[in-house]
């Protein structure tokens, strides 16, 4: 090993007689168990932890510190000591994070696939402004937040938080409890076998989730043992889905099971007898409708679940020209 290094890969600082604008490439670490012995042998140890995304989107403070870290890397290689820091102007490839979120989410949580642009009159449109600008709001921002989430005990016992997924200006927004097991792990709306079933019933109108739909949950984080959701976890989320619906401006929105529904019309009636017909709810069509993963259960369901695509199926084609000339009532 080279004698500028002792045993345990740790280099030798001597003392410099540059001018005080090149400062020694390594500074000493205060290490409780190690400082006392590297001190008094003169030592600095060779440790560093930058932080780098290659080949990810970045925010302009994460390029900034890879930037520095190769300015860093390009002093010691050439001549080991430190010259003063560059200012850089990078732009964002996506919002900034808050440093306290914790969860390691997935490049897809949040798809956000090619919009439906509303038509004009469309209710939440205004003249002359461009469909989906709300101020700085935006969907990735409700996102990130509640990926961040610390509101209620459920970020304690989750996986991965799911803020929703589909396009920005949907047909329809399908509202269901919130997420299971899969979607825990996934961090994604619907995935498992309740949301293979959701995805069967929208194909049968003639939906997708990709073309037509955004999916979301009335609660971000999954209730442990897939238990309802608590009053308190409803109301901690609230503010996130209310974003999401003032942004997105669906044309119908679509209760997904007992839950969902009661929670968004502040009632305590069983599904059984708010199915069937559709709620203004904040001016949009509210259609209550089963949950899929109640359909997996009692198969006797499916049949007025069924009636209840139709009547969606009939409300769309009256709302949306496109659907209407793509999708017959007859079909």
């Amino acid at each position: 090993m080279c004698s500028n290094f002792n045993r345990n890969g740790i280099k030798k600082v001597k003392e410099s007689k540059r001018s005080s604008q090149h400062l020694p490439f390594f500074t000493f670490l205060q290490n409780a168990s190690k400082s006392s012995k590297v001190a008094s042998q003169g030592y600095t140890p060779l440790a560093f932890r930058p932080f780098l995304r290659l080949n990810e989107t970045m925010t302009a403070e994460q390029k900034t510190k890879v930037a520095l870290f190769l300015d860093m890397a390009g002093d010691y290689l050439r001549d080991g000591y430190k010259r003063p820091p560059r200012e850089y102007a990078f732009a964002a490839d996506l919002p900034a994070v808050s440093p306290l979120c914790s969860d390691t989410t997935p490049s897809d949580a949040v798809v956000i696939t090619t919009p439906r642009i509303p038509a004009s009159g469309e209710p939440g449109t205004t003249p002359g402004k461009e469909p989906g600008v709300e101020g700085a709001d935006s969907l990735e921002m409700v996102a990130a937040a509640v990926r961040c989430c610390t509101g209620c005990p459920l970020h304690t016992t989750r996986t991965m938080a799911v803020p929703g997924e589909g396009v920005s200006h949907p047909l329809v927004l399908v509202i269901g409890e919130g997420p299971g097991a899969d979607e825990d792990a996934s961090g994604r709306p619907f995935v498992g076998k309740a949301g293979q079933l959701l995805d069967k019933m929208l194909a049968a109108i003639g939906l997708s989730r990709e073309q037509h739909c955004f999916i979301a949950n009335v609660v971000k984080c999954r209730p442990p043992g897939n238990r309802d959701p608590l009053p308190e976890e409803v109301a901690s989320c609230a503010s996130f889905l209310t974003r999401q619906i003032r942004l997105l401006k669906p044309l119908v929105i679509l209760g997904a099971g007992r839950v969902s529904t009661q929670t968004l019309l502040n009632t305590s009636e069983g599904i059984g007898k708010l199915r069937g017909g559709f709620t203004p709810y904040a001016g949009i069509p509210l259609l209550p409708t089963y949950h899929p993963s109640a359909l997996l259960r009692d198969a006797s369901l499916k049949r007025p679940a069924w009636e209840d695509l139709k009547l969606l199926r009939t409300k769309l084609i009256d709302l949306d020209e496109t659907y209407a000339l793509n999708t017959p009532e007859g079909s």
